[in-house]
């Protein structure tokens, strides 16, 4: 590994990872971690991990961003000492509280609803998320209602935190609006001649992922596919109904009900 960027979510880090993937490097961003590390890091979250978990689950990665990583920064540079550290900030911690709220706003949305109901790929997320809240931004149970004094303490907590136990030669203090020459100096890498990319400006990264990102399209498309077996059975229910009678329907629903309950028990587990 390369770049830990260990910057809390909402200082730029999505246009640090996509800088450093065009400097040629093998990014993992909150969805990479989410995909092929959901088990393990849930477990990381309850019960607590190793040197060697992360040295097994990073090998091969250049840079890490965004959550959990960012909260797990010591634990991998211990994994992997030869690591620089970038820590990414905000012009102020107003702004990037106003950032935070926005972006998690962005996600408070119809669409996220009927995922959250018909997409089994999205429950699995949904129920990694609120763990992941609990463990890093000290939400409440399932709760994703924030606490903005609690966020305003992490923030202020964990770059002070950096500041102080970070080695300082492999440590920059980091804003993706200074661009390229900072970055590459640090990593002692030629400076590009291309502009400096930016990404989730003004929090438009839930309308990137959507469109984008196949584990999200997978999603909409399960969020579709339920929606026309749902539509189906309503359509068959309806019929049932007028043939056979309301007493035997309410029996086949019920039965129906909690073989679908299992289902989805089976799946979330």
């Amino acid at each position: 590994m390369k770049v830990i960027v260990a910057g809390m979510p909402k200082t730029g880090t999505k246009s640090i990872m996509l800088a450093l993937q065009k400097l040629g490097m093998n990014t993992y961003d909150y969805m990479e971690s989410y995909e092929y590390y959901k088990k393990d890091w849930i477990r990381i979250f309850q019960e607590g991990g190793t040197v060697e978990d992360f040295r097994r689950m990073y090998q091969g990665v250049d840079a890490v961003a965004d959550s959990p990583v960012w909260y797990y920064w010591e634990e991998l540079l211990e994994a992997f000492p030869e690591t620089k550290i970038v820590l990414s900030t905000r012009e102020s911690e107003d702004v990037w509280m106003k950032s935070f709220k926005n972006q998690v706003e962005k996600f408070n949305n119809p669409i996220m609803s009927l995922l959250g109901y018909l997409s089994p790929s999205y429950m699995k997320f949904l129920n990694y998320s609120k763990i992941l809240g609990v463990s890093l931004f000290r939400t409440v149970g399932n709760s994703t209602k924030m606490n903005e004094l609690s966020l305003r303490m992490i923030y202020r907590r964990h770059i002070n935190y950096i500041m102080q136990k970070a080695p300082k030669d492999k440590l920059l203090v980091y804003s993706a609006k200074e661009g390229w020459e900072p970055l590459c100096n640090f990593l002692d890498i030629d400076v590009p001649t291309e502009p400096f990319p930016h990404k989730n400006v003004r929090g438009n990264i839930f309308e990137d992922m959507m469109a984008n990102h196949p584990l999200m399209i997978r999603m909409q498309h399960e969020m579709y596919i339920s929606l026309a077996i749902l539509t189906g059975l309503l359509a068959f229910g309806s019929y049932k109904t007028l043939t056979v009678g309301p007493g035997q329907i309410l029996t086949y629903w019920c039965d129906f009900g909690k073989t679908i309950l299992n289902k989805v028990m089976n799946i979330l587990q």
